[in-house]
């Protein structure tokens, strides 16, 4: 059962990948340095470092679906 502690929701705008609100820090509207076309890796369980561009703060990045990007580490009730 993945641990849905450790996801955190994505939205796609035409190839931009952004979270809504950063999960560490609480800024909103990061650009994530990932691109529409990086989702089908990620999609597939390849494994990627997410540095956050707002706080500098590293995430590794070990799965994904539609919806939610899975890390190693639990994301929710971190601030």
């Amino acid at each position: 059962m993945i641990p849905f502690h450790n996801t955190w929701p994505y939205e796609l705008i035409q190839q931009d990948v952004y979270f809504q609100d950063c999960p560490l820090c609480g800024k909103s509207n990061v650009l994530l340095p990932f691109k529409r076309k990086d989702l089908p890796e990620l999609i597939s369980g390849v494994k990627k470092l997410l540095v956050l561009p707002c706080c500098l703060n590293k995430l590794m990045i070990v799965g994904a679906d539609r919806d939610y990007l899975l890390a190693n580490q639990p994301l929710r009730n971190q601030r």
